[in-house]
């Protein structure tokens, strides 16, 4: 392994992050959480096209900040033969490459598979792509609406009378890069374990990956043929189950399958008299009866506020939430005991604060070192420490538009 400044259970693991975007980035970001060195590489004066997403604050994007928090960043043009051969000799270096590239672009580079594992035969490359590459897709555009929708998310969200509905958030991509993490880490312990040269190459198609969380329904229509339809936001298997309004007019919602959940729902809104009405008898009964319980749960939420709405619940152990927007978030006793929001080193604004660390390591806790700086802040690093280049090289290739 190679050497980090990091801190975490990744200490001493280098990864070159040559994605763009979400997905792809977020793999190795948090692969940066946990102590990995990743080392960003972009193209020289364009930069990873998130650099231009908003939100903005004094021109600069805050997602951005948030999405490549931790890494170093460098400029390669791995178009050019000469930033092809830098890169191979960062890949030497290296014990990870994370690209989304669509598939064959890295072939037309010569920087194919086999090319990256002669120069390093141990080398986990994490291809992440919307189809994966191969098959009569492998060539289309990747974007998160893409994925989600033909994943099969899209199809089952929103209201049981109007159309399709995406999340408020590309919610794709992140999950894209959970996968990706774990594929990497996976690949990780196989070569570790290994007392040959053998690395791995990890082809995460994200359409499948969105395919994949939404587990029960390919089962569903293969044994009993059915197509699961939208519901809103009532849950299909259980009872009551739905997003409610409350008297301050903000939401809550309601969750529980098991008796003793019911039972103590039920007592929260002073119904104990539910408990044993054979209607809602077990959860099958209940949510055959669903629409019943949602008015009587709905009716009592409906004349208390939401903090009223939570005090009782949580009184009887029930199994209520509030929705909450960002700014609650920020307030809540229990996101601020754990520290989940946190302060982090800024080059521009000195300290943003940004989600922490998840999930937490007792004994070997990472940490967020800076949020994403600008393009090519770390390239005498990059180039000085990994590879070894002198001043005047650096500027020779500057010149020529590789780094």
């Amino acid at each position: 392994m190679s050497a980090s400044e990091g801190e975490g259970p990744l200490k001493g693991l280098r990864v070159l992050d040559i994605a763009t975007i979400i997905a792809g980035p977020m793999a190795a970001t948090m692969m940066a959480d946990f102590g990995a060195e990743v080392i960003k590489l972009e193209l020289p004066g364009v930069g990873d096209g998130l650099r231009g997403f908003p939100p903005f604050r004094e021109g600069k994007s805050l997602w951005w900040k948030v999405t490549n928090r931790g890494k170093y960043f460098g400029t390669l043009d791995l178009r050019k033969e000469a930033g092809k051969e830098l890169f191979l000799r960062m890949v030497a270096k290296s014990d990870v490459v994370v690209e989304n590239f669509r598939p064959g672009t890295l072939e037309r580079w010569g920087l194919d598979v086999e090319t990256l594992w002669a120069a390093n035969p141990r080398l986990v490359i994490l291809r992440l792509s919307g189809f994966g590459q191969d098959g009569p897709y492998k060539e289309m555009s990747g974007l998160a609406r893409i994925f989600e929708a033909m994943g099969g998310l899209t199809e089952i969200s929103g209201s049981e009378d109007g159309p399709p509905m995406h999340t408020g958030y590309p919610i794709g991509d992140p999950i894209g890069g959970l996968f990706g993490a774990f594929a990497i880490m996976a690949a990780l312990w196989r070569v570790a374990q290994s007392d040959r040269e053998t690395g791995e190459e990890i082809d995460l198609a994200l359409t499948e990956a969105l395919f994949r969380i939404i587990e029960v329904l390919a089962i569903e229509y293969d044994q009993l043929g059915e197509v699961r339809q939208r519901s809103g936001n009532r849950n299909l298997y259980s009872a009551p189950s739905d997003v409610y309004l409350t008297a301050d007019k903000r939401y809550v919602t309601v969750a529980g399958s098991t008796a003793r959940t019911f039972s103590n729902n039920a007592r929260a809104i002073d119904r104990a008299d539910l408990i044993d009405d054979p209607r809602f008898a077990d959860n099958a009964s209940r949510v055959t009866n669903a629409v019943e319980l949602d008015r009587i749960f709905g009716s009592w939420i409906a004349s208390h506020t939401q903090e009223e709405a939570v005090n009782a619940f949580r009184a009887t152990h029930g199994t209520l939430a509030p929705i909450y927007s960002v700014d609650q978030i920020f307030t809540d006793p229990q996101f601020v005991a754990r520290q989940a929001i946190t302060a982090v080193e800024d080059e521009d604004f000195g300290s943003v604060r940004m989600q922490g660390l998840v999930p937490r390591f007792k004994r070997h806790p990472g940490k967020i070192r800076w949020a994403a700086k600008g393009i090519a802040a770390d390239n005498d690093h990059v180039f000085k420490e990994i590879i070894g280049l002198d001043d005047w090289e650096i500027e020779e290739f500057k010149v020529k538009g590789v780094i």
